[in-house]
């Protein structure tokens, strides 16, 4: 077991001013679907923020028809984009969702991407949320991979910066459970903050054993909840990576 601290480090991405240094190209309307909220942010050729980031609560009864009004609000907030992004909280392959256990079962099979293109007349791309945060966070080098600690607990796994598409890690069983039964916002909540934060620290030493990984990301809200020193391949990324990552999904 690594000691503990209450100050695990931070990758958070620069504060920079882009209002006089946008890179010619197409502007990205980045958007990240989650559990509690959806954010939406425009980015320029690079990836660098052009706008604000936009948030709005993610509907309680979730359905893609709910969904789907809330993303028009935010589409209504972000115009003169040429190209979306989305990270959906489930399995996707070729733009259809084929679960979200955290938004509503009807998401199965649904045509997410196509549905967006129709609506907005633009070139939509759609990926697993945890592998569009992990577009923006990972460095290219070696095994490197990301998981996200929200309403459930999203995963992805990249090979010198190319995804490995399909992983669900959180719902691979563990222990008695699953990784999600432990490590998403109904463990935290049933096991409280001190077991949350042990189960944690396993679930780093056995995809440590189970993937070699080179270097893990933590990301999504309850990493601030983590109380133990990191070890030293092991770091935090900023919310916003979420969005950051939009650009490289055209990239691939």
């Amino acid at each position: 077991m690594v000691p503990r601290t209450t100050n695990p480090a931070i990758v958070k991405p620069k504060a920079e001013s882009h209002a006089l240094d946008v890179q010619p190209g197409p502007v990205t309307l980045s958007i990240d679907i989650g559990g509690s909220g959806i954010k939406a942010m425009l980015l320029d050729a690079r990836g660098k923020p052009i706008s604000a980031r936009e948030r709005i609560v993610t509907p309680a009864v979730a359905t893609p028809s709910a969904v789907l009004r809330a993303l028009e609000e935010l589409r209504a907030r972000l115009a003169g984009f040429d190209r979306v992004s989305v990270g959906f909280p489930g399995v996707v392959k070729h733009g259809v969702t084929f679960a979200a256990f955290n938004l509503h079962p009807k998401w199965v099979d649904f045509p997410l991407e196509q549905e967006l293109e129709k609506r907005w007349k633009k070139p939509v791309g759609v990926a697993n949320d945890a592998a569009v945060q992990g577009y923006g966070a990972v460095k290219g080098h070696g095994v490197e991979l990301i998981l996200t600690l929200g309403t459930g607990m999203g995963s992805a796994i990249f090979a010198d910066g190319k995804l490995c598409p399909g992983l669900e890690l959180g719902h691979h069983p563990w222990r008695e459970k699953t990784y999600e039964d432990y490590l998403g916002r109904r463990g935290l909540d049933k096991y409280g903050k001190k077991q949350w934060n042990k189960r944690l620290e396993e679930a780093i030493e056995q995809t440590a054993a189970t993937f070699n990984w080179d270097h893990l990301y933590l990301g999504g809200g309850n990493t601030k909840k983590i109380n133990f020193k990191l070890p030293k391949n092991v770091s935090i990324v900023s919310n916003e990576e979420g969005i950051l990552g939009g650009v490289k999904l055209w990239r691939e």
